[in-house]
């Protein structure tokens, strides 16, 4: 009986294959004619998204990324990334699934870290996709490095008050609150100082300056906003977690959510090379269709290893995640996945664009928003670099440096070995280096 086992099991792929047909013909629409997947109390979204909503809950997968102790049904992260790959390749599929981001993992911190009264405002109407939440943490000055943060809480009675600004908090427009990162200890360590608070939107002194858009999206349409906050009165009860352990805190939704990320960026290179293959199959030009030309193809053949490469890789962490439960033993797949994905889904999309020609580039495809979004990939939960260093300082862990001079994987330093191991069974003379 061999160890490894690259099938999944039937019953849940019968489910595998519902979410497929589900996401094609019910979903993706959707993503022609609607705005944002967050605007939760817009009238067509409730006629059109709510009853797809329920009919996942029917299946039973609706929030598949909750655990037993929040009423899911324990799946692990790697039936998870399986399930995201197909809802990767949609733009609503994940809210009408009942796991889109932030929200799952402001969920996750809720659930390790909330007060009783801050589970009940807003844990279970979260798990029921009945509002919309924000991670507030990167800052203008300092972008996601937590080191230079300056938005501060200071301690006031019973409350905490809060002044500074964030930038680029996700989906805030549409939030009924706000998971802050903001600095409690000023004094402390780096990675010390930061605490984890809730800070609902209609609390006196939430500005949102403006909301970014990513790319060419119009102004006042994008979703990621620039928040000022001014003198925010909020109670201590609404602190995450110990005073100054919100970088621990943070930890409980990056993890996951990383693998979750990355397996729907697999579906969306999936839909890419999907595109390219079918592009290169029905274009005839120099008198030979597109797949006959060796460029091509080498474009097709570099696209498909990379892209299942990295597939690979991802699943193999959600797998190693189910076997160890524990985030700190795969830090390095996890920033290794993070590292590698904005790479792949970068090349790959280029090589689409290239095959399509004009049309490549035009807004009649999704191509050149999908390479805007591996730039983003790049930047989100960390940028690259860190990623990369990350895995350079855990992949050293396992080695040790060498004494001498010259190090014992020297040729003549192995020889020496060999022939105090084995040079007197050795019959003939050996000659020497």
């Amino acid at each position: 009986m061999m160890a490894w086992d690259f099938e999944t099991d039937a019953e849940y792929q019968v489910l595998l294959d519902w979410t497929a047909d589900f996401v094609e013909k019910k979903v993706a629409p959707l993503d022609m004619v609607l705005g944002s997947a967050m605007e939760y109390q817009d009238p067509d979204f409730i006629r059109l998204v709510r009853p797809l909503q329920q009919e996942v809950k029917e299946m039973g997968l609706w929030a598949c990324h909750l655990g037993p102790e929040l009423g899911g049904l324990g799946f692990g992260q790697l039936k998870l990334a399986l399930l995201n790959e197909i809802l990767g390749q949609s733009r609503f599929a994940s809210v009408v699934f009942g796991c889109q981001a932030p929200d799952t993992g402001n969920a996750e911190i809720l659930a390790h870290y909330g007060s009783d009264e801050i589970k009940a405002k807003y844990l279970q109407p979260l798990l029921n996709g009945e509002l919309a939440s924000s991670y507030s943490m990167s800052e203008p000055q300092g972008g996601a490095d937590p080191t230079q943060f300056r938005c501060m809480a200071v301690e006031d009675g019973d409350d905490f008050v809060i002044n500074g600004e964030k930038w680029f908090s996700s989906n805030a427009r549409f939030a009924s609150f706000l998971i802050v990162m903001v600095v409690t200890d000023p004094e402390a360590s780096a990675h010390g100082r930061a605490s984890m608070i809730v800070v609902p939107t209609d609390t006196p002194g939430v500005e949102i300056v403006r909301n970014v858009g990513v790319g060419d999206e119009p102004p006042g349409h994008g979703t990621h906003a620039y928040v000022r906050y001014t003198d925010v009165r909020v109670p201590k009860q609404n602190l995450l977690g110990p005073r100054g352990q919100g970088f621990a805190v943070a930890q409980t939704r990056l993890g996951g959510g990383r693998v979750h990320h990355a397996m729907r960026t697999v579906g969306q290179i999936k839909r890419a090379f999907d595109m390219m293959c079918q592009r290169a199959l029905s274009r005839t030009t120099k008198g030979e269709m597109l797949a006959d030309k060796q460029m091509v193809q080498e474009k097709i053949a570099d696209s498909w290893i990379e892209m299942e490469a990295f597939r690979l890789l991802v699943l193999r962490t959600a797998w190693r995640i189910d076997q160890f439960n524990d985030y700190v033993k795969v830090r390095k797949d996890i920033a290794a996945i993070k590292a590698m994905m904005p790479k792949v889904y970068h090349d790959v999309v280029s090589r689409c664009i290239q095959i399509h020609g004009a049309l490549g580039v035009s807004n009649e495809l999704p191509l050149s928003g999908m390479l805007l979004s591996s730039y983003v990939m790049g930047i989100a939960d960390g940028p690259t670099e860190v990623h990369k260093v990350t895995i350079a300082r855990q992949v050293l862990r396992d080695y040790e440096s060498t004494e001498g001079l010259f190090p014992d994987y020297t040729l003549p330093n192995r020889r020496a070995a060999a022939l105090d191991l084995l040079g007197h069974e050795i019959e003939r003379e050996v000659e020497a280096w």
